[in-house]
This record gives C-alpha cells, structure tokens and sequence, in this order.
C-alpha cells in the first residue's frame, strides 16, 4: 500500500507503527470508559444478570462506527467540528452545538470528579473534598501547562491499565458461560429499557463525537493518515472499550445482586464475596478509569467554545489555556456535592443522551455535503443513520421515564433540552431533504 505521508511517517498496513503512532481516539476511549458507563453496566449486571450482554456488545460496535464518523469528518475536512457547522449551516446552529457540548460535558465534569475524589478517598483515608481541589490542581498543571500531548500519553496508559484490571478481576470472578451465551440473543427485559440506554450512551455520546475532529489537529493529521486513524478508533473503541465494558459486566452478572450500588460500592461488595483481590483490581481500575475520564472530559468545552470564537485550539493560544485553566479548576466543586453519585449519574446519562442524537446528525448532514472532498460510502451512512434512530429511541425512552414521576425542575430541565434539540434534528432533516431534490 506504500509509505504514508503526514507527520507520523508510519508505513501503511505496519501494526509496530501504528500502535506507536496512535492516540486520539484513546482519548475519547478513555471518556467512554468511565465512572458513567461503569455504573450503566453494574447496573445491568447486577440487576439483570446476563441478558443485557448483547446491550454491551452493541454497544462497542456502535461506539466504533460513530467515532468512525466522526474522525472522517474532522480528517477529510482539516477543520473542527464547530466551524464546520458555522459554515454550513450557520451561526446559530453552531451556538446550538457548543452549548449542547459545554451542557453535557460540564455536568458530566462534576459528577466525574466526585467518584475520582470518592475513589482516592476511599483508596487513602484523605478526605474526598481534600482530593477534590488536590485533582482540580493537577489537571491545571498537566492540561493547561504541558498539553494535549501530555492529556493522550496519559489517556493511553491509564486505559490499558484499566482494561488489564478489570480483565483480572473478570478471571478471578466465577462466570457462568452458559447464561453469558444466553445473554447474546436480543431480549429487553422489564424495566431494562432505561439501563440499556445508559450502557449506549456511555459508547456513543456527544462530547465523544465532537472532540475527535480538534484531537486529531492536535496531532497534526491529515488525510493521508487515514490508515492510522481507522486503526485508532478500532483499537481503542472496538477492543480496549469493548473489552472493558464485557469485563465489568460479566463481573457484575456473576457475583453483584444490589442494582442500586454505587461504583465504589461495588468494588467494595466484591470483598466478602470473592475476596480482597478482585476487590482492589476494581477498586484500582475505577479509580484509573474515573482519572482519564475526568481528563479527557476536561477539554472538551475548551475546545468548541475556542473554535467557535475563532481562537487556536492548542495551549500556544493564551486564550484556549485560560479556557482550559478555568475549566479545569471549575470541576472542583464536585467532589463537594452530597448525596450518592448512582443518581446523580443519571442526570449525567439523561444530558448526554440527549444531546448525542443532535451531534450524529449533524456528523452525517456535514458528510454528505460539500464540507469534505469525498462523499460518505453507502454503508457508513447506513450505520449512522442506524445508531440516529437507536439513539434517538432511547434518548426518548430515556426521557419518558425521567418524567414519568412527574415534571420536576430537573425532569423539566431534561424534557426542554430534548424538545430543542428535537425540533433542530428534524429541521436539518427537512434541510438536507430539500437541498437533494433541488439538486435532483
């Protein structure tokens, strides 16, 4: 296939290349395999047994095939996501974007940082509000001081640490093959609709979706690292996720009964149930998922709201490394929240799920427009349009049971969101729609 181009300078179809050149796609990993798709799948397991493991394999594979999207997007455009949109389709649909980014990610910060802190509490002995401001400091001084470089060797690291603990504790765990197998035939259980949908949103989310376009600038890739950002996304989303989230949920399934235990509550619950072992590789493998994650998460808003006031999206820019300064020390507040953070998961779940049927559309109405020199391949269409109706359905689901106890200021919150975002995703059907039969 001949040598590659670019900056990486690794020869297409070489694994020893690739595996040292990738990265971007680690990074959004290590958002997806986090505390919140932690708790979808103790959840699951532990409320469901096994037959949400097909939930868990979709999940992977949508996951790849959006981030996919995405990184085709960002890599044959050479733009962000943000002045993509702006161009396109205009300014207001561009706010609508980054506030959709900044709202999803900004809460998601908080409850982030509440299980890293909860977690290194747990771990210590040190008080969590202590590790609250302690975290707040280092991603200041990692992020905004050294960059996304730092941010991506970091994200890999930890990633494969987390997958190789949560591996183990899988091993030490007694599994049932037998149900695990009957767990891969569809089936919806009563009451599961909820949990799948936050096994999917964990995977397939918005701030995944948009990041991907600014990390790989980050990196200075361009179209002839094609090669190299394919195995990236498949590397990371498809395995190294895949792996993760398998690995927690048979874990789950097998020994977990408490649907209603928080994350570190499952960690602990493994001790007198399989011993001292597995109890601390979870424990472990939270707590490095949870830091990447928290991370990852961080720079994420920097990077819409400096696009779309036209700053540089890398710490050369003054103004992108206060935004990222700023961000980062907002996420201490976090770890000051009361009450259990299982529920306040929820929000976070209800907020990204949401907001991700928006960002998947606007992925594919950029793809098959004049933003990129090469239309999008039938089957790739067919895939996003697949995982728009999947996660349109279950954000709706989502929804329905976030006010079925009645509108509420939070429920409410909720409903308002989606009713715009809503309202956006069938005017830029109807757009795109339009825009084919006049060119017809």
């Amino acid at each position: 296939m001949g040598e590659m181009t670019g900056e990486t300078g690794v020869q297409s179809g070489t694994a020893r290349g690739y595996l040292s050149e990738m990265g971007p796609s680690w990074v959004a990993g290590a958002i997806a395999a986090g505390p919140a798709s932690m708790a979808s799948l103790i959840t699951a397991g532990a409320g469901f047994g096994y037959s949400l493991l097909w939930v868990v394999l979709l999940s992977a594979v949508a996951g790849t095939v959006a981030q996919y999207l995405a990184m085709r997007l960002g890599l044959l455009s050479g733009q962000g996501i943000v002045t993509l949109v702006e161009s396109y389709l205009g300014e207001s649909w561009a706010w609508i974007l980054v506030v959709d980014v900044v709202v999803a990610a900004g809460v998601a910060q908080l409850v982030i940082m509440k299980t890293v802190a909860s977690v290194s509490a747990t771990i210590t002995g040190i008080d969590a509000r202590i590790w609250g401001v302690i975290w707040a400091v280092i991603l200041l001084a990692g992020l905004a001081g050294r960059g996304y470089r730092f941010l991506e060797l970091a994200a890999k690291a930890l990633v494969a640490a987390v997958v190789l603990a949560f591996v183990a504790s899988a091993f030490i765990v007694p599994i049932d093959a037998g149900s695990a197998v009957q767990g891969l035939i569809p089936t919806l259980p009563s009451n599961g609709a909820l949990v799948a949908a936050g096994i999917l949103g964990g995977a397939v989310h918005i701030t995944l979706i948009t990041m991907h376009s600014y990390t790989m600038r980050a990196r200075g890739w361009d179209e002839s690292d094609y090669g190299l950002a394919t195995f990236d996304v498949i590397a990371s989303m498809l395995v190294a996720f895949g792996i993760y989230s398998i690995s927690i949920f048979l874990v789950a399934a097998s020994v977990l009964s408490d649907p209603n235990l928080t994350t570190v509550g499952a960690a602990q619950a493994l001790g007198p149930l399989v011993g001292p072992n597995a109890k601390w590789l979870f424990l472990l493998g939270l707590g490095g998922a949870a830091v990447s994650t928290l991370g990852g998460n961080t720079i994420v808003p920097p990077f819409v709201v400096a696009d779309k006031l036209g700053w540089g999206t890398t710490v050369e820019d003054s103004r992108y490394r206060a935004l990222l300064a700023a961000f980062a020390l907002l996420s201490a507040p976090g770890a000051f929240i009361g009450g259990q953070v299982i529920g306040q998961l929820v929000l976070v779940l209800a907020l990204g799920t949401v907001g991700t049927p928006f960002a998947i559309a606007v992925v594919l109405y950029l793809l098959n427009s004049d933003a990129v020199p090469k239309p999008n391949a039938t089957l790739a269409n067919v895939g996003g349009v697949g995982i728009l109706l999947v996660s349109g359905a279950l954000a709706a689901n989502f929804v329905r049971g976030q006010i079925a106890g009645g509108v509420e200021l939070l429920s409410g919150t909720v409903l308002a969101f989606a009713v715009i975002l809503g309202v956006a995703i069938v005017v830029l059907i109807g757009k795109y729609v339009r825009e084919e039969v006049s060119v017809a």
